[in-house]
């Protein structure tokens, strides 16, 4: 059995249900589990590893429930960065061809090392796309040896440009196989336990690459295996275009006219979801990932999250995929909901729409729902140990952490942690990630990313 104290935290955010914030406050951590919270001096004095975080503001891992991590590799490309979601996938589809098993591992490493950093310790990654080899094992074995909780999501597409639909034929995998992968990896790899390090769920790409019965069968696949479902939805106005012209329909009725609504299915963007989807999800427990700097670089629209929110649909933060995001910091995607929501309660701004503490909420609470995690999201006897630390004697937070250290954290510019606690475990450590070498891993990046691009062309 090992233990863990972290103490003397400036402030410690728990997220527990009565949302309390403890002075001086911190966590007694038991192989992995939180044990106790509170004031330091009411904790244990003896552990096998003790971590003062004097200076800081602790408060539970960030949870980023979109991505797609192989786009690191394809970020600022020219010729997609002013386009909207069709052209820009148009333009990428055929570089994307390129990629590699080897591609794939760094560019996962390197989402997951920006994130980390970032302030997030559990994320999914949306994984759709298999050329030379590629496989999901591959993001799999890199979340295991940089230490993020993961949920891996097998992605697909099926339909191609002969048959209607976007992506290149050559893109495209028989629907037989998706199936027969996805099963393959739900029994080699996924994990139901609680405190679980990884789990895998079901996630054809979206409406625009697949067909109905791929989306039928993988309904049925997940729900007898008890994963989770997850693809795109409703993002922009040719999405729901495309939608009504194919399939007679909005997105979301749609979704639920195929059995992809419920607890265990969640849908990124939303940005067009209208009155009947925001009470179709709340009454079904249906998941939102909101990609808000996504949705802006792409001029996809403001998703209405706080009408969904008002409604109960469950929302999470995603920070999406790198060539439609070109970061990945979940603390800054936050702040950029909190901003977002603002201007987006048309036809009156209202600054009070979303505050920095819902910003937070979203990322942590929001976000374990969103993923059906019962053991994420909160800093609670019982609840896994993941815990991040921003230090609050920067530049960026002077003169505000002084009054308001949480408001301080989302509403000024965007920190990095100084500790990172991912299952018990310190992943950051004094502003270090541990795993690896971050400077080897960047010319490792950029190397592929020249090589990516010059595959393309040549």
């Amino acid at each position: 059995m090992t233990t863990l104290l972290l103490k003397d935290a400036d402030l410690l955010v728990t997220m527990d249900a009565d949302r309390r914030e403890i002075p001086g406050g911190g966590v007694f951590v038991r192989d992995g589990v939180i044990e106790a919270v509170g004031p330091s001096a009411s904790l244990p004095t003896q552990a096998d590893e003790t971590l003062s975080l004097a200076g800081c503001l602790a408060l539970p891992g960030l949870i980023n429930t979109h991505h797609h991590m192989y786009q690191s590799l394809t970020r600022a490309l020219p010729g997609a960065q002013d386009a909207e979601l069709f052209a820009w996938l148009r333009r990428l589809y055929p570089v994307w061809a390129g990629l590699t098993p080897e591609m794939i591992r760094v560019s996962t490493l390197t989402a997951m090392a920006e994130l980390i950093l970032s302030g997030c310790t559990t994320s999914s990654d949306h994984l759709y796309l298999y050329p030379n080899g590629a496989r999901l094992d591959d993001s799999i074995e890199a979340a295991a040896q940089i230490g993020m909780r993961f949920h891996a999501a097998r992605g697909s597409m099926s339909v191609g440009e002969s048959e209607g639909g976007l992506p290149p034929d050559r893109l495209v995998e028989d629907e037989d196989t998706i199936l027969k992968d996805t099963q393959r990896l739900i029994e080699t790899w996924h994990d139901s336990a609680r405190h679980a390090m990884l789990r895998i769920v079901v996630a054809p790409c979206s409406p625009f690459s697949v067909s109905r019965s791929l989306m039928r069968e993988a309904a049925r696949l997940a729900r007898a295996y008890g994963v989770s479902l997850h693809t795109h939805l409703a993002e922009n106005d040719n999405d729901v275009a495309y939608s009504r012209e194919k399939f007679g329909m909005t997105p979301a009725a749609y979704a639920e006219s195929l059995g992809w609504t419920g607890a265990d299915v969640w849908h990124a963007h939303c940005v067009k979801l209208d009155e009947a989807g925001i009470d179709l999800f709340a009454r079904t427990g249906t998941g939102v990932a909101h990609c808000p700097c996504s949705n802006m670089r792409l001029a996809s629209g403001i998703a209405p999250i706080p009408a969904m929110r008002r409604a109960g649909v469950p929302v999470g933060l995603g920070v999406d995929g790198s060539a439609s995001n070109d970061a990945a910091h979940l603390l800054g995607e936050a702040r950029q909901a909190m901003l977002l929501a603002r201007v987006g309660c048309q036809p009156h701004a209202e600054p009070a729409a979303m505050s920095a503490r819902h910003a937070l909420e979203l990322a942590t609470l929001g976000g374990a729902r969103v993923l059906g995690r019962d053991d994420i999201g909160a800093l609670v006897p019982g609840m896994s140990a993941d815990l991040v630390a921003f230090p609050l004697d920067t530049l960026a937070l002077a003169g505000a952490a002084v009054h308001d250290p949480v408001a301080a954290l989302v509403f000024c510019a965007p920190q990095q942690v100084r500790y990172a606690i991912i299952n018990g475990k310190p992943v950051v450590a004094e502003g270090q990630l541990l795993p690896l070498e971050l400077p080897s891993l960047i010319a490792d990046h950029n190397r592929l990313a020249r090589q990516l691009i010059r595959s393309t062309k040549s």
